[in-house]
């Protein structure tokens, strides 16, 4: 398996990368386009990192902090497309994961935009089970959340 070069960006990042993680968002996530302020207001309230092979962007991930009484964390683990099916995910997941449970996460969820289906199919294969189905004003394409399930946390 290749390993992940992994850059951490928090509210202190430079425009290029908050560039290169929205560029990962937007590519997965055509649905719902972010601004750069966008990124830049997530890199301070959530977990953010970009991933690099060999000075190739392939990925990003998004670890929002738990919340509520269920202390829910949410993770979500993109790559791109051209980069799929050679364990990146896997790294990327396994590590958005270990943060969420450093954090305090009793209950970790994701969300998949429906079009995903490589998203849906990964989210499912490791554990999570779908919660509900939703459209955001102005979308056509619906959302999916999902819950990972006890024995997976």
């Amino acid at each position: 398996m290749t390993d992940l070069d992994i850059k951490h960006l928090d509210g202190t990042a430079g425009d290029a990368e908050l560039e290169a993680w929205r560029y990962v968002h937007n590519t997965i996530i055509p649905a719902h386009l972010l601004t750069l302020d966008d990124v830049r207001e997530r890199a301070v309230r959530n977990h953010l990192e970009l991933a690099y092979v060999d000075g190739v962007l392939v990925g990003n991930s998004t670890v929002r902090p738990p919340e509520g009484d269920t202390a829910t964390a949410t993770v979500i683990a993109r790559v791109l497309a051209e980069h799929r099916g050679r364990g990146l995910g896997e790294q990327l997941y396994a590590r958005a994961l270990r943060r969420a449970r450093e954090w305090g996460a009793r209950t970790v969820e994701t969300c998949v935009l429906s079009s995903n289906e490589d998203g849906l199919r990964f989210a499912l294969k490791h554990g999570f089970v779908e919660i509900e189905r939703y459209l955001l004003d102005g979308d056509t394409i619906p959302w999916i959340d999902l819950r990972l399930s006890e024995q997976h946390i």
